[in-house]
């Protein structure tokens, strides 16, 4: 499966403390009609953590349904305890998702041997091909470059999201196999891309979709110069939707841009009054509002 491209991590939209479920679906068609490559629901952005088990596989199932074939859906199912994400990925593949994203096992922190076992049971045991998602800022531990290349003997394991924050990573990775990268950063996209990497799992594109996929897709037909315009026009605003924890950022400057109501589920709540300030600003600097 060829991951090249960009792959939005959608936000999960919520209305009176429920799931809206039409808005997901509009913005799914937002996204496909701007020439997305795939849609990655219920990831980090997407809030997992604080979905039910029900609505996780509703949102899932509702994004495969959405999208009709028309672009790839990368289905979050990762966890910390390996049946748990057996048992979501299984439920993803007969929902006809076309991969899963599966999260480093969080607060547990196992070893690399208990990273390798964890992905390599979850392949196995579901035939869905993974894509791997290394992001030591949120769970405490990294896939070092050599369980990757040990996991990557695995034919369902197809490609890492790469959020370290460190494009010496991607050279690691590539030096030790042969596998997809795709950057987790959006502000690292093009200097990941230059080292290798595929294309980028995406926060921004959930606001300026078309806007990402001409930047990748610049890079891709050897425009450097295009793509680097476009990163830099963007730079303040790939900068501040990590301003706080994420999903926060996205969601409001979405609200602002009326694509969606501005609601969290605890312990993920609205934005200190600076920096919503900062926000805003960015996205006025950049033309997005």
């Amino acid at each position: 499966m060829n991951l090249e491209g960009v792959y939005t991590a959608l936000v999960t939209p919520f209305s009176g403390g429920k799931v809206d479920y039409d808005k997901f679906r509009e913005l799914i068609e937002i996204q496909i009609n701007s020439g997305i490559d795939g849609i990655v629901p219920v990831g980090t952005t997407g809030e997992s953590p604080t979905l039910s088990f029900e609505e996780h596989d509703k949102v899932i199932e509702t994004a495969i349904e959405t999208a009709n074939g028309r672009c790839l859906v990368i289905a979050g199912t990762g966890a910390n305890a390996t049946d748990e994400a057996v048992k979501m990925t299984k439920h993803a593949k007969v929902a006809g998702a076309d991969a899963s994203l599966q999260v480093t096992p969080y607060y547990n922190k196992p070893t690399q041997e208990g990273l390798y076992r964890h992905f390599s049971t979850v392949a196995d045991e579901t035939g869905l091909p993974i894509v791997l998602y290394n992001v030591p800022g949120r769970t405490g531990k990294s896939i070092e470059a050599e369980t990757i290349a040990r996991l990557s003997k695995n034919p369902l394991v197809i490609a890492v999201k790469e959020a370290g924050g460190s494009v010496e990573r991607v050279s690691a990775i590539l030096d030790t196999c042969d596998i997809q990268v795709l950057s987790g950063d959006d502000s690292l996209t093009i200097p990941m891309m230059a080292v290798g990497a595929k294309g980028i799992i995406s926060v921004a594109s959930n606001i300026i979709p078309q806007e990402i996929k001409a930047m990748v897709d610049a890079f891709v037909r050897g425009d450097a110069r295009q793509a680097c315009q476009l990163h830099q026009k963007y730079y303040r605003l790939f900068r501040d939707l990590f301003i706080e924890t994420n999903p926060t950022p996205i969601k409001a400057a979405m609200a602002m841009k009326n694509l969606i109501k501005e609601e969290y589920r605890l312990p993920i709540c609205e934005m200190e009054s600076g920096n919503r300030q900062k926000l805003a600003a960015s996205l006025k600097h950049c033309g997005v509002i």
